[in-house]
């Protein structure tokens, strides 16, 4: 099982790069900035890497020779929440938001800035380690059917814990913070992405999909994380 401390301090960074060139300046930069290191060449010996060191974050190039970066993603998303930056040379938007979808934190088009890569890399790890959290320890809904362990981290669905990643868990805290209250999409970027984000506004949709699909009892028409036209979305009251 990867792991990592689940919203702590974790400086250990596991890079999954075929390119040696790639693979050099990344672990150089990030280095030089105070993180620890490993480098894999492959997908398989990335995941089995990732197994053994508990990193806090995972550096993901797409195209890798022995299997997809977006099949080690999923793979690493159904046992872990731990932090993905995906390196890709697939530009296009579909692309991006494919890789989102699949569970990726950022992601970061070839060529890139290493300077860039290592502000990322600081600012997911921030994030995860700082989500906001009500006041109250535990927040219900639905007459308890959804449950928020603010002190734990955890949410409860009938009873049973859902794996949320990071994301997913300071979007839905956001969100719980005012119930009934709508929060535009720039405003849950800057909650959970950060003020200092660079993206488009459309990467908050991927994560409340992702987020519905594991809390929603029927997605496509959801209960409680509610889409308000035009304006962004709000946790339904109760």
């Amino acid at each position: 099982m990867i792991s990592t401390e689940r919203y702590g301090v974790n400086k250990k960074v596991v890079v999954i790069d075929d390119e040696s060139s790639v693979q050099e300046v990344v672990r150089g930069y990030l280095e030089r900035d105070g993180y620890l290191v490993y480098v894999a060449g492959n997908g398989a010996d990335g995941l089995a890497l990732a197994e053994r060191t508990k990193p806090g974050l995972i550096v993901l190039d797409l195209m890798l020779p022995d299997v997809s970066g977006e099949e080690i993603c999923h793979e690493i998303r159904s046992r872990s929440d731990v932090p993905i930056l995906m390196l890709t040379a697939k530009s296009a938007e579909e692309e991006r938001v494919a890789g989102l979808t699949l569970g990726a934190d950022d992601y970061l088009t070839k060529p890139f800035s290493p300077r860039e890569l290592v502000a990322r890399v600081r600012a997911i790890l921030r994030r995860s380690a700082g989500a906001e959290t009500p006041l109250v320890e535990k927040l219900s809904f639905d007459g308890g059917r959804l449950l928020i362990d603010t002190v734990e981290h955890e949410v409860l669905m009938d009873g049973e814990p859902v794996d949320l990643t990071p994301n997913e868990y300071k979007l839905l805290i956001t969100l719980a913070r005012y119930p009934g209250r709508v929060c535009s999409r720039l405003e849950l970027i800057n909650h959970v992405q950060g003020y200092d984000f660079v993206g488009y506004e459309r990467t908050m949709d991927v994560h409340v999909k992702n987020l519905r699909k594991k809390i929603e009892p029927d997605p496509h028409r959801p209960r409680y994380v509610e889409t308000v036209f035009g304006t962004g979305y709000r946790l339904a009251k109760g």
